[in-house]
């Protein structure tokens, strides 16, 4: 099933301010809040759906990115938003939820559900992975088709030993005694409203609600190990150099448990040695002899897709442009596809031999051999540049 529009989603227009987004966000979130629905699937996947449009939004370069191109902008392959996991949704939100994220604040959701008798608990599970940033290069072939790519990726992964959690075995974590295993620690105020609650991520437990006993000796407790991972992924057609595709969650691994860095993609579109890119079109210089340029040929032309013969008209004109339909790139989430110019260079010989001059001399007062600048069969600079951009 097609992914939703984002905005639709957050019920805001293109043009919203981050401020606004964010508010959509919230209100959305209040409205399908598990805890508010609980038991009901359909309020719980809206849930994870606005997520994911406030996790694309809320991010100025993320944002950017769907705005040009779509849902294949920010989601270039396996990794995904949230996965299903409704945790790592207030663990990334946490200031939106109230103050999970360690900033403190106040919990709408304690408000709603007596402080804290049953209500969901706010949790940061250790420090977030940082991004990682790499780069593909693609020929033209892959820009128009499109590609499947497999990456290796050096980066910190989850420890393989303690599989993240950075305790030595399941005996060396005990409870946070600082928290009580809540990973947040909450504190009252009197304010002239009324008591208001805050909560702070736990200092003692980074949030987690647990404490290590044993440190695990392969990543010394920190739950993560450098290595290397292999990532495959879709690059969607008609990219352009320079683009940047995302990848959730494939990034650095996080430590204790926190949850992993986005891996960012930067588009870098191989040099055709005989094909010029200009947007959604390609242009080819073609060269041919003065003979051919006045009797016309037939010839082979590069393309995208490999070779093509081309005819030449009889009295085709220097910096004549013709065009090949289709034969450009396409745009990313777009239908049809640019064209292929052919830009003709007639070439003027400077060697010549004595009896070649001679033909040459027999043709100069030929009335064909005399220019018509008149004629509208030849146009001007100006003319053929328009042809060239239209």
């Amino acid at each position: 099933m097609a992914k939703r529009d984002y905005y639709e989603i957050l019920e805001v227009q293109k043009t919203a301010s981050k401020e606004e987004i964010k508010k959509a966000y919230r209100k959305v979130a209040l409205k399908y809040h598990p805890d508010r629905n609980q038991g009901d699937k359909a309020s719980e996947e809206k849930f994870k759906e606005a997520a994911e449009a406030y996790e694309v939004l809320g991010d100025e370069a993320k944002r950017q990115s769907y705005d040009q191109f779509g849902h294949a902008g920010v989601n270039g392959g396996p990794g995904g938003f949230h996965n299903g996991n409704v945790e790592d949704i207030f663990r990334n939100f946490g200031d939106i939820f109230g103050g999970g994220g360690g900033g403190g604040g106040f919990d709408p959701f304690e408000s709603f559900f007596g402080g804290g008798g049953g209500g969901r608990q706010s949790r940061t599970r250790g420090k977030r992975g940082s991004n990682l940033r790499i780069k593909i290069k693609l020929t033209l072939s892959e820009v128009s088709g499109g590609a499947h790519k497999s990456v290796k990726v050096k980066k910190h992964i989850e420890c393989p030993t303690c599989h993240g959690s950075g305790a030595k075995d399941a005996s060396s974590v005990s409870k946070c005694t600082v928290c009580g295993g809540q990973g947040v620690v909450r504190k009252v105020t009197n304010t002239i409203l009324g008591q208001m609650q805050t909560t702070q991520t736990c200092y003692a437990c980074n949030g987690s609600g647990q404490q290590i006993t044993k440190k695990c000796t392969g990543c010394n407790g920190l739950g993560v190990v450098y290595g290397e991972e292999t990532l495959a992924f879709d690059v969607p057609a008609g990219v352009q150099d320079g683009m940047q595709l995302s990848m959730t969650g494939k990034g650095n691994a996080g430590e204790h448990g926190g949850p992993p860095g986005d891996l960012i993609i930067q588009i870098e579109v191989e040099q055709n040695p005989e094909l010029e890119v200009d947007g959604q079109n390609v242009i080819y210089n073609l060269h041919i002899s003065f003979i051919d340029a006045v009797l016309g040929t037939t010839v082979e032309v590069p393309t995208i897709e490999g070779k093509a013969k081309f005819k030449v008209p009889a009295g085709t004109q220097a910096g004549k442009i013709f065009r090949l339909n289709g034969k450009g790139l396409p745009a990313v989430n777009a239908y049809g596809k640019g064209d292929q110019l052919i830009l003709m260079n007639v070439y003027t010989p400077t060697d010549l031999t004595s009896e070649e001059k001679k033909l040459l001399e027999k043709l100069r007062e030929s009335p064909n051999f005399k220019p018509k600048p008149g004629s509208k069969t030849e146009k001007g600079f100006f003319d053929r540049m328009k042809d060239l951009f239209e």
